[in-house]
């Protein structure tokens, strides 16, 4: 259902200008923490406008993205299909005072990456500055990469600000000049971890434009820890192992399944597994392969109800993150800090941002990335020990609770984008 309170938030103020966030694409399962993001920047009176580079191709959606009433834009994701549209905007676009220095970065880029995506994202930017609107004041991107680009080169063309929300492969892939050179051209930038934080500021002469700001969770939409305990009595006495991620090199799940294979058999656990990823048809033939498939199930990708419902059936969380050869890695998982909303002893790695989020030994369980033996006896240590299960859960549902909550993160996104943060309450009230 759409919230009338945004449209009267606007109705408060219809001089502030607004924000189009330009995605890599919308909606995503996978990127709920932008959708919640979005809405609540909504609720506090900020006027946006959403463009995608993409479709989208998730079968289910969060139902945030049903609250959301900014209007949606999706670009040419294959331009030749809409050569139409991009003429036109070509033919627009080449008035503009901006576009000169536009095609000439755009030039500088594509010498040293001359990719499709390169070309494409310059299409699609020509497109956005045409299609932007007139109450539009600033881009903003989420992820430094493709939309980063986009917004970079739609800004140039269109003389406006620009900033962005950097979070992990795009920080990580990208190569170093391009984030260099984006991270002059834009206002400022916010990223989600102080691993990524120490990096970006590194980059630039000004670090003050390079800010933390942790994206959290939204607690009033989640149930609470304490509502889910009884659920955890299984019929046939097995400990319920559960792992949330798509089946990419990053997560690590070649890992797990060796590290699972390698515990006594005379532990009892099942694993479970919630997302999709190219990966999934190797890690199936690899569970046959070591013996251990009758013990897991493959539950595909899932609506975030359910995927809370299975947080709730289950004793343990385990993400085997590591670094994927092409550089990318986690930052800070959402679905870590979900697991440990709900209640879940969760077993991860030292990689990234996670030692920000999981204290070794108090709230979680830390082993080195790659290493199945380490894996497997932080998991089996899990499982023969109730007590150590349960104060590791409970103290890692203290800690997100208390440290992770969306709100702090919100407020300071929120004064970078012009809202007067003290006046958003008074300002929704007058509104109702």
């Amino acid at each position: 259902m759409k919230s009338s309170n945004f449209k009267m938030n606007i109705s408060c103020d219809d001089n502030r200008k607004a924000v189009t966030f330009v995605l890599k694409g919308y909606p995503r399962l996978s990127e709920t923490f932008i959708a919640q993001e979005i809405r609540s920047l909504e609720e506090m009176g900020l006027k946006i406008r959403i463009v995608s580079l993409r479709a989208p191709t998730d079968e289910h959606h969060h139902p945030v993205h049903d609250e959301i009433v900014a209007p949606v834009n999706y670009l040419p994701e294959f331009p030749l299909r809409e050569d139409d549209r991009v003429q036109r905007a070509w033919r627009h676009c080449r008035q503009q005072p901006g576009y000169n220095r536009a095609w000439a970065t755009w030039r500088a880029d594509f010498k040293r990456d001359p990719s499709v995506s390169r070309i494409r994202n310059f299409l699609q930017a020509m497109v956005l500055a045409h299609e932007t609107e007139p109450d539009v004041g600033r881009f903003h991107a989420h992820f430094m990469h493709f939309p980063g680009s986009v917004a970079r080169y739609a800004a140039i063309i269109c003389e406006l600000p620009w900033s962005c929300s950097a979070h992990a492969r795009d920080i990580w892939t990208s190569p170093e000049w391009e984030k260099i050179e984006k991270l002059t051209d834009m206002d400022w930038l916010v990223t989600c971890t102080a691993f990524g934080h120490k990096h970006l500021a590194s980059l630039t002469d000004n670090p003050d434009k390079v800010d933390l700001v942790y994206h959290g969770l939204d607690f009033d939409r989640l149930p609470s820890g304490e509502e889910t305990e009884t659920c955890r009595d299984h019929d046939d006495g097995k400990i319920t192992i559960l792992s949330v991620g798509r089946a990419v090199e990053k997560k690590g799940y070649d890992v797990l399944l060796h590290a699972l294979s390698r515990m006594s058999t005379e532990l009892n656990w099942r694993f479970l597994h919630v997302g999709g990823g190219i990966l999934l048809p190797e890690l199936k033939a690899l569970a046959d392969t070591l013996g251990i498939a009758d013990h897991i199930e493959w539950l595909g990708a899932k609506p975030q109800s359910v995927v809370f419902d299975t947080y709730q059936q289950s004793d343990i969380f385990v993400l085997a993150s590591r670094v994927a050869q092409d550089g990318d890695m986690d930052g800070l998982p959402n679905v870590m800090m979900e697991a440990q909303s709900q209640g879940l002893a969760c077993v991860s790695t030292n990689v990234s941002a996670i030692p920000e989020l999981v204290i070794d030994g108090e709230t979680g369980l830390l082993v080195p990335p790659d290493d199945a033996d380490a894996l497997s006896a932080a998991i089996a240590k899990l499982i023969s020990d109730t007590e150590l299960r349960h104060q590791i859960a409970v103290a890692g549902e203290q800690r997100v609770r208390e440290s992770f909550s969306h709100q702090g993160g919100l407020s300071q996104l929120a004064a970078k984008l012009g809202l007067d943060v003290a006046e958003t309450t008074t300002v929704k009230q007058e509104c109702a």
